[in-house]
C-alpha cells in the first residue's frame, strides 16, 4: 500500500467516524424530544441533554 493510499484510507475512516456519532447524537436528540414530562426537575433535566447534544452536533458541523 503506498502513503497516499493509507491517507486516503484515514481520511476515509474518520470521516465515517463523524458519520456514526453524528446519526448516534442525532437518535439521543430524536428520542430526548420524544419524552413528555410534567415534572419540572425531569423536563430541567432533559432540556440541560438536549443542549448538550446540540452542542455536540455543532462540532461536528
Amino acid at each position: 500500500m503506498s502513503k497516499e493510499s493509507v491517507k486516503q484510507a484515514a481520511v476515509l475512516l474518520a470521516k465515517q467516524d463523524v458519520t456514526r456519532q453524528r446519526q448516534g447524537l442525532e437518535m439521543q436528540r430524536e428520542l430526548i424530544l420524544s419524552q413528555r414530562t410534567s415534572n419540572p426537575g425531569r423536563r430541567q433535566a432533559l432540556e440541560a441533554a438536549l443542549e448538550q447534544v446540540n452542542g455536540q452536533l455543532a462540532e461536528l458541523g
